[in-house]
């Protein structure tokens, strides 16, 4: 394990950054900000230029969340349903904010990665769990990304194989310069290719009062009969747009840009505009498939991203297919990127390897080899003639779905750890929007898990679903608002000084001591998420086996 390191600016026992690499000037792709430079922001060139070089992690988190699988789901709702499902993605604007707002505060605070922080507080089965299931899950998304990408040049007349070779050579020298911010401009500039929606947006006309309103007025289209299958979509749509792999990089870019507590509100605006690129784009999708397809033969009859970029030919012209093509190509690179790199950063955490994009590929072989492997391994999976990638994209989105809510249970617990985040923990409004998430997507969760194992699963058995899961929520709420007005009372927050707080080195923090209805919880949710990650796979391999 590498040695810890002190941070200069702070006091010498308060570091637990684990990789000197994390400590220095920020080099932003669109500017630079000095290690020394603790000056005030004066005037709003000073401060429009502290944002430009602190701009990244959160632009680049979200929009690589518009990924492959994103233009899939997307497509599918705005093909099968019009844009009356498009209130889903202003509903899902807190809780990007929130998920993503405390993983970036449990980075700049804590400097060390989340599967790491996991590890150390609630030991080594949920850390070994969150590493295995996040690297599984993030080979199988890559996958995904490949398949974008051969669909994407498929329509664009490029042969396969080349294209696909060609593509992940661009993504593994893109992050092997040694350079951060060489690897951040390139992403940042595959953050811009994605607005090329917006153009295709135009070109197809969608009916902008129409979006207007569904964009606000919440509707579940088809009618009861259509409910079970609606619902599954909508869970697609969270899965997608709220997914696992984004805590991982987000809390670990963090760190690698060297980003400390006193940037947090700058950081912060990075997040809203991340979230605000990735909600024009998902509402542009929808819009987009609803246009092309309303109205034809093939409305209701989804194939996939690439029939959505025919589609879109036939009805606009070429130059409109092509965009959208090239569109489909950006979002599954960087889609690629962010999932490589959060795989490489959490087993680099874990595992005490030196896991910085500053370092070169000799100063940190193991990191660089993780993300070139899995790169490497989801190109060759997509190019095996017979692979089963429909099937592959399924499981993406259903073991997603199925182990969210697990990151959003130890997203919650560590803001919550005062000898974790000090100044910065939770509050109580954050706390209960939170725990309301969470007990959202586990319901969700369930859902999806019953869907895959019973197929022809009713909505009435659906809606049994969320009664059960909702009565438990509530008596869940009883138990937590009991125990608050009858234990001890804790004394406010101080948060004073906070700017400048950061965590001290793991080894000296004491293990958290958990409460009896906190194991209890936590029992549930281990044996839940075994189970289900057992009879979902079960149900992959058969369905593979063509039983």
């Amino acid at each position: 394990m590498t040695d810890l390191i002190t941070d200069p600016t702070i006091p010498a026992q308060r570091s637990a950054v684990l990789d000197d690499a994390h400590i220095g000037d920020i080099r932003g792709a669109l500017g630079t900000i000095k290690q020394d430079d603790h000056g005030e922001r004066r005037g709003l060139s000073a401060k429009l230029k502290t944002l430009l070089a602190i701009v990244g992690p959160g632009l680049i988190v979200m929009v690589g969340d518009n990924d492959a699988g994103a233009f899939a789901t997307y497509g599918q709702a705005g093909q099968n349903y019009g844009t009356s499902l498009l209130w889903t993605l202003l509903l899902l604007v807190p809780v990007l904010y929130v998920n993503q707002e405390m993983v970036l505060r449990l980075g700049a605070v804590t400097g060390v990665g989340h599967a790491r922080l996991i590890l150390e507080r609630f030991g080594k089965f949920w850390g070994a769990f969150s590493v295995i299931d996040l690297f599984l899950l993030n080979a199988l998304t890559l996958v995904t990304e490949f398949i974008g990408i051969t669909l994407a040049t498929g329509y664009l007349g490029l042969p396969k194989v080349a294209s696909v070779i060609l593509a992940a050579a661009i993504i593994i020298a893109s992050a092997f310069t040694g350079s951060f911010r060489r690897f951040e401009r390139v992403a940042i500039a595959l953050c811009a290719g994605s607005l090329l929606l917006v153009p295709v947006y135009f070109m197809v006309h969608p009916k902008s009062s129409q979006m207007a309103h569904d964009f606000v007025v919440p509707a579940i289209p088809g009618g009861s009969g259509e409910l079970a299958t609606v619902m599954l979509l909508i869970i697609g749509i969270v899965g997608t747009t709220v997914a696992p792999w984004q805590l991982f990089f987000q809390q670990s870019y963090v760190i690698d840009k060297r980003i400390t507590p006193r940037f947090m509100k700058y950081e912060k605006a990075d997040l809203w505009l991340g979230i605000g690129v990735v909600v024009i784009g998902a509402a542009a999708m929808m819009g987009i498939a609803a246009a092309t397809f309303a109205g034809t033969g093939r409305f209701g009859d989804f194939t996939d991203a690439g029939g959505l970029a025919t589609g879109i030919e036939a009805h606009a012209g070429k130059l409109a297919g092509v965009l959208f093509a090239i569109a489909l190509l950006d979002a599954s690179i960087i889609g690629a990127f962010a999932v490589s790199l959060s795989t490489a950063y959490a087993i680099g955490d874990v595992l005490g390897m030196k896991h910085s994009l500053h370092r070169g590929i000799k100063g940190a072989k193991g990191f660089y080899a993780v993300y070139a492997g899995l790169v490497a391994a989801a190109a060759a999976i997509v190019l095996i003639p017979g692979s089963p990638l429909g099937l592959l994209t399924e499981g993406v989105q259903t073991l997603a779905g199925v182990l969210l809510p697990s990151a959003s249970v130890f997203l919650l617990l560590l803001c919550n750890d005062k000898q974790v985040l000090g100044p910065w923990v939770n509050g109580p409004k954050t706390n209960a929007f939170t725990a309301a998430v969470v007990g959202v997507l586990v319901t969700l969760s369930v859902i999806l898990t019953a869907s895959v194992l019973f197929p022809d699963i009713t909505a009435g058995a659906i809606l049994d679903i969320m009664a059960a899961c909702g009565v438990a929520g509530v008596l869940a709420a009883g138990y937590a608002f009991t125990r608050l007005r009858t234990g001890t009372k804790e004394d406010p927050i101080d948060r004073t000084g906070r700017d400048s707080w950061r965590m001290p080195p793991l080894e000296t923090l004491a293990r958290p001591v958990m409460a009896t209805g906190r194991k209890i919880g936590m029992g549930a949710l281990r044996t839940y998420l075994l189970v289900a990650m057992v009879l979902v796979v079960i149900k992959l391999v058969r369905v593979a086996l063509g039983q």
